[in-house]
């Protein structure tokens, strides 16, 4: 099978012929039709991810058709769509897997990191960690759903304390205010959730690379209330603010930016250094979070409402074998919406 193979980070992937792989107990296989382009793939290939398996395939937002079934496979048949994600396999026994927390298991294997992934004609996944893709989606439509959508639903979530207190007086009926949330970096994920968290009824303020014109039209275009350069201050204080560029300055100007009571989630799995802050700024209980990984209760959950909203994702293709030009135009910016590898 033809496969795009990382040997080295600081590389490019270079096109490799390797055996079909063959799937073991409670695996499928999927003959891969698209695999959506990662900023965690580029932080893989460009070194910044500890300790890889490598050679590596690279790619977890993977939709195909299962092409055979290993040994005890019940949940699906040949011939079913499938999705295949970040979250490849968990212990099921540790604190965190035994309290709903899976995404935290210090045992887990990532697709595209620790296990062979979607840049290829074929891959195997365990079944327990695939999902059903959505009839209302083509390929690659839904392949960006899988791990921008994810992580960007997941930490829509984890802003919703900030609409609530803290999470207390739930019942107590003060007046409405408005939800206003911060996008900071307006790509794949943001412009997923955008779209969700504008069906939540939420007013979402876009946040760019300054002068990026053409990315804050974008965002106006998915219903954002406004859109300016990060180095802008929004027209309202915010509820809460989610960081998609791996950019630790932001975080401060994020602070910067929120109200007393709100947060600021980092939702990415890598960073550059944030650098020191006044505490007057994170005063007030402010609070900062990140987001690691994903759990598969995001996927079901955020699968089942993307047809509702309905999430409509923006995506450039790329022949397989253009994976580096895909992952360079991310690398450089050129990018608006998802990149999505199509699978000949």
């Amino acid at each position: 099978m033809l496969a795009m193979v990382l040997n080295k980070p600081g590389e490019a992937l270079v096109a490799a012929q390797l055996p079909v792989p063959e799937p073991t107990p409670g695996q499928i296989r999927i003959r891969v039709r698209a695999c959506g382009v990662c900023r965690t793939d580029l932080h893989l290939v460009d070194g910044e991810l500890p300790n890889p398996k490598l050679p590596i395939v690279p790619g977890h937002e993977i939709v195909g058709v299962v092409d055979k079934l290993g040994q005890g496979v019940d949940g699906f048949k040949v011939g079913d769509r499938v999705g295949a994600a970040w979250l490849g396999w968990t212990c099921g026994e540790c604190r965190y897997c035994a309290t709903g927390r899976e995404n935290l298991c210090d045992r887990a294997r990532f697709t595209g990191y620790n296990i062979d992934g979607g840049y290829a004609e074929y891959t195997v996944a365990d079944q327990r960690y695939c999902f059903a893709v959505p009839a209302d989606y083509s390929d690659i439509q839904a392949a960006p759903l899988l791990c921008a959508g994810l992580i960007g639903y997941r930490s829509l979530r984890m802003t919703d304390n900030a609409y609530t207190l803290g999470g207390l007086f739930r019942e107590t009926p003060f007046p409405k205010r408005p939800h206003t949330l911060g996008l900071y970096g307006f790509g794949a994920s943001a412009h997923i959730v955008s779209q969700v968290a504008v069906y939540q009824g939420k007013e979402v303020y876009a946040f760019t690379k300054p002068g990026d014109v053409d990315g804050q039209d974008f965002a106006r275009g998915l219903g954002a209330v406004w859109a300016g350069g990060s180095d802008e201050l929004p027209p309202v204080e915010l509820e809460a603010a989610i960081i998609f560029a791996p950019v630790g300055p932001l975080v401060p100007a994020a602070l910067g930016a929120t109200a007393k009571g709100g947060c600021v989630v980092c939702a990415g799995i890598h960073m550059s250094d944030i650098p020191s802050f006044p505490y007057s700024i994170l005063w007030g209980e402010r609070s900062i979070k990140s987001v690691a990984n994903l759990t598969r209760r995001d996927g079901q959950e955020l699968l089942d409402i993307a047809p509702k909203v309905p999430v409509k994702t923006h995506c450039r293709t790329y022949p397989l074998t253009r994976a580096n030009d895909a992952l360079a135009d991310l690398r450089a910016g050129r990018l608006i919406g998802a990149a999505v590898l199509v699978v000949p």
